[in-house]
């Protein structure tokens, strides 16, 4: 799956964060630093999302745009 990233130069290097998962940020000395970090991240991110929705009623539904 492919995730929108928005990356920002700053002093100490670079910040990086996941738009669509709130609070899903990051950060790298080097722009490929925070964009690894960002995808490891992202992936811990989902892991607890899933965790913690183990016993709910999950559903999916589909959105136009």
């Amino acid at each position: 799956m492919k995730y929108k990233i928005v990356l920002k130069k700053t002093g100490e290097g670079y910040s990086v964060s996941c738009p669509v998962l709130t609070g899903c940020w990051s950060q790298g000395i080097t722009e490929q630093e925070a964009i690894d970090n960002i995808i490891d991240a992202i992936q811990q991110y989902l892991a607890a999302v899933s965790e913690s929705l183990k016993d709910a009623d999950v559903r999916e539904v589909e959105v136009g745009v």
